[in-house]
């Protein structure tokens, strides 16, 4: 038999000088950040806009309504059976159109017994004067009495006055008569029929159909009190100014132009505005009574003003500055903010027109910080140590086709190249 010897173990031998590899590999990853430095942060990308230097009109924004130049509401002048109506319902009508007519039967008749009691009241006054010159012969004889006379002088002025009031009766008569044919008084489109052929109508009473003068037609629109003395103080409160009326408010395409021509001579305690009206010639139609429009009204133009966009505009605190673009840097310039005009907003102060104004990316800047435009290529950080966001040559240009282009620019002493390079 055999014995088996058991196994002899080797003693384990720790090194606490010699670190673990793990430990080794974050000394050299430390040792690495400390030589390349704290990463490099991206160049904010900014869209920039020139200031612009021109005229600016000044110009109000309202709401207002289109009412009718002139409105008729058509009524008969006799009471009577309406026998014709010679319109339909939204007709173009001129001035003097018949439109209605009445029975004008019972003021025919009436014309004509006034005319017959005219005649005989003519012809009594007619003898009554013969007399009185005859008295008046016999008065001279004595063959008859002053009183005799006197009263036949009054006879003769009783009977003149008969008949002058019957001439003025049968002028309303007449009158009466020819209102029998009711016309349109203007000329323009008619609305809806109140009454049909048929009906008993009222004189002066009974609304038979409204004419609606649409060519022109006025805007009457209210204007805040500090626009009216704006209004005042740049044109005055008699002078025609150019108004831009819009339908509907949005599609400047179908705007038309007009004119003020009334301001009205208080201020609306209410509202603390101040009623306008404009007129538009209206050719197209386009207005229509009733509507609501948007309307411009063009005060004065201001001269070379500079205009940057809204959103340019920063204000801190007390503070009102915008960016602008020199050489590759934000620049930080404070500005003096006047009226705004729509979209833009005109400087007093701090431009002079043509800077590059930063629109977009310009709320994280600083002064003196580096942007790049939006569009333009960027470069990465390469051997050479150039942050991210600097132009390079021609010969730098991110991207491979670029640097060949580059490359190819500045063998042929083109600075920058002519390859795809801003």
């Amino acid at each position: 038999m055999f014995a088996i010897a058991p196994l002899a173990r080797s003693p384990r031998r720790l090194t606490l000088s010699s670190p673990p590899v793990a430990v080794l590999a974050l000394l050299v990853l430390a040792a690495c950040k400390e030589k390349s430095g704290p990463p490099q942060r991206p160049t904010p990308t900014v869209a920039v806009q020139p200031a612009a230097k021109g005229p600016l009109p000044y110009v109000v924004i309202a709401n207002g309504q289109v009412e009718p130049n002139r409105t008729v509401a058509v009524q008969s002048l006799v009471s009577g059976q309406l026998t014709r109506i010679a319109i339909a319902e939204g007709d173009e009508v001129r001035q003097g159109q018949v439109l209605f007519e009445v029975d004008p039967r019972p003021f025919r008749a009436e014309v004509e017994r006034v005319k017959a009691t005219l005649a005989r009241d003519e012809a009594t006054l007619v003898r009554a004067r013969a007399d009185s010159v005859r008295f008046a012969g016999l008065a001279k004889d004595g063959y008859v009495t002053k009183q005799q006379l006197d009263q036949t002088f009054a006879e003769v002025s009783s009977l003149s006055a008969t008949v002058a009031a019957g001439r003025a009766q049968l002028q309303r008569a007449e009158f009466d008569l020819e209102n029998t044919t009711i016309r349109a008084t203007i000329g323009g489109r008619t609305g809806q029929l109140l009454y049909r052929a048929g009906s008993l109508v009222r004189a002066s009473t009974d609304q038979l159909v409204t004419i609606n003068e649409l060519r022109p037609v006025l805007v009457r629109f209210p204007v805040p009190e500090h626009d009216f003395e704006e209004l005042r103080k740049r044109a005055g409160v008699d002078k025609r100014l150019k108004v831009r009326i819009t339908p509907g408010g949005t599609d400047s395409a179908r705007a038309i132009d007009g004119t003020l021509t009334f301001v009205d001579n208080q201020v609306d305690r209410a509202s603390g505005s101040v009623l306008l009206k404009a007129t538009a010639p209206n050719q197209d139609r386009l207005l229509w009574p009733g509507q609501f429009v948007s309307v411009a009204l063009t005060l004065s133009v201001d001269a070379d003003a500079v205009t940057v966009p809204a959103q340019a505009v920063i204000t801190s605190g007390t503070n009102t500055f915008v960016y602008t673009m020199v050489d590759d840097k934000a620049k930080r310039t404070p500005v003096k903010v006047g009226r705004q005009a729509g979209p833009l907003v005109k400087i007093d102060s701090g431009l002079v027109g043509g800077e590059q104004v930063i629109t977009e990316g310009q709320t994280r800047l600083s002064d003196g910080a580096r942007v790049q435009l939006r569009g333009a290529p960027r470069s990465g950080g390469g051997p050479n140590g150039r942050p991210n966001g600097d132009r390079p040559s021609g010969t730098e240009v991110g991207g491979a086709g670029e640097g060949r282009g580059g490359a190819r620019g500045a063998q042929q002493g083109q600075p920058n190249g002519q390859g795809r390079n801003p």
